[in-house]
């Protein structure tokens, strides 16, 4: 028998999240739905209900077949949204996907050539050392000054198998079975899962349009205990496109420091601010930290590189080490070719991604003014990153294509079906209630997508 639930995001209640007897890794709550959605299926919400009595073919009534730990992993409901988008499209029907989260650029063809040559040298053709290679660690380091001001050593630098492995040995490194983890929502959808895993405890820190999708150090206070851990402190932001203004970073950097806490940021976004908005490392804003504080990046973003692969975090050397021994137990090095590759990007100058940038920065303000032309639509402006984050919370409890809408996953999926627009809804982020639409995609499927957005929209009542 197959349930369809919607897991919402983490709940505020943290009991909800300890672990089991067995130190299994606590899901999210589920509620049903009155039906299975497609599109939630596809990211991984409908699961399987546990069998009551009689036994699977090949196996004991005791046993399952999969870890509980790995079972309680769901699809990135991101990639999901894309890749039915695109099936949909191969299958001849003109959808326009908002759900993409890379830039729609070419890699820049000097990084490219830097590639080709890497492939005709035969000290690449064979495994190098796990942390990366040290000219590339050293360019890392060196790139890191540059853009950030944070001063670091090669020996701080691991490079990994894109920022999401980043990700993944930045709590498993740093979490054990129970630690608390403070985690801003909305947040990227991976945040959560990748905690869990490592045994953590996820702790929600609600923000909303309100407040321009930021956290305070009011709002951090109130949800740490003696078990915190970990803030995760993102700036710009997926999925918002928040940016913290200077004085709040140190502000919170100040906090953490002097409560003990562990700060993983991620800077993937550092480039792409825009307006008056600056980006600020939080190390560097506050240098008590440092000592306690991991620094996630890579190529995917600035350099529009998504499918090389090359991320890295930097953290005081003993973290490093211990993640880098872990990936010498899971991928060893990163693909020779592309840290090749990553060592002309980050060496190179910023000229690439200056064009990039004032393309997302006209495709952000146009995407507002239509979004917020919809009935029952707020969305403000974004500062950062190439998304807009928009509330729907008007268009919830209305009828709409013969549909009565109660959540944004469901409109998410009518959107999807009736005016073949592809759009993330806010449950993948711990924030029911809203939209997160990718500004990577031509100037004119923008505007067509929005215009049919908007049309449908406007039906519901």
């Amino acid at each position: 028998m197959l349930k369809c639930t919607l897991r919402t995001g983490p709940p505020s209640n943290r009991a909800a999240f300890c672990l089991s007897a067995r130190d299994r890794p606590a899901c999210y709550p589920a509620r049903r739905l009155d039906g299975c959605l497609p599109a939630l299926a596809l990211a991984g919400h409908c699961r399987p209900e546990p069998s009551r009595g009689g036994k699977m073919a090949g196996m004991g009534a005791s046993k399952s077949r999969l870890s509980a730990r790995i079972s309680a992993i769901t699809e990135s409901a991101t990639l999901a949204v894309d890749a039915r988008a695109k099936a949909m499209k191969a299958a001849g029907r003109p959808v326009i996907g908002f759900g993409a989260g890379e830039p729609d650029f070419p890699t820049p063809g000097y990084i490219v050539e830097a590639a080709q040559r890497a492939c005709a040298e035969p000290r690449f053709h064979k495994y190098s050392p796990t942390p990366g290679l040290p000219e590339l660690r050293e360019a890392i380091a060196a790139k890191t000054i540059r853009d950030s001001g944070l001063n670091v050593q090669a020996s701080q630098v691991l490079v990994t198998n894109g920022g999401k492995q980043a990700v993944f040995e930045a709590f498993a490194t740093l979490l054990d079975p129970g630690d608390e983890v403070l985690l801003p929502a909305p947040y990227w959808t991976t945040y959560p899962e990748v905690i869990t895993l490592a045994g953590g405890v996820v702790v929600p820190v609600p923000t909303d349009e309100t407040t321009g999708y930021l956290t305070t150090v009011a709002d951090l206070e109130a949800h740490c205990t003696d078990r915190t851990k970990m803030l995760v402190f993102v700036s710009p932001s997926n999925p918002t496109g928040a940016v913290y203004p200077p004085d709040l970073v140190a502000e919170i950097g100040r906090w953490a420091a002097a409560r003990g806490i562990w700060v993983v940021t991620d800077e993937i976004y550092e480039h792409l601010v825009y307006g008056q908005a600056r980006f600020t490392s939080i190390p560097v804003a506050a240098p008590e930290l440092a000592d306690r504080c991991v620094v996630l990046n890579g190529v995917a973003k600035t350099y529009a590189m998504t499918g090389w692969r090359v991320g890295w975090m930097i953290g005081p050397q003993d973290v490093i080490k211990a993640a880098a021994n872990l990936q010498s137990h899971a991928t060893s090095n990163v693909c020779n070719v592309a840290q090749a590759a990553a060592l002309a990007a980050v060496s190179g100058d910023l000229s690439a991604v200056a064009r990039m940038r004032a393309a997302f920065d006209r495709r952000r303000e146009q995407m507002t003014i239509m979004l917020n032309k919809i009935p029952g639509v707020i969305c403000p402006l974004p500062e950062g990153a190439f998304y807009c984050f928009p509330s729907v919370k008007g268009v919830l409890g209305k009828q709409l294509a013969g549909h009565q809408i109660r959540t944004s996953a469901q409109l998410a999926e009518v959107v999807l079906e009736e005016a073949e627009v592809a759009v993330v809804p806010g449950e993948a982020f711990g924030a029911p209630g809203y939209f997160r639409l990718s500004a990577a995609l031509a100037d004119a499927d923008l505007e067509v997508g929005l215009t049919r957005l908007g049309d449908l929209l406007t039906q519901a009542g």
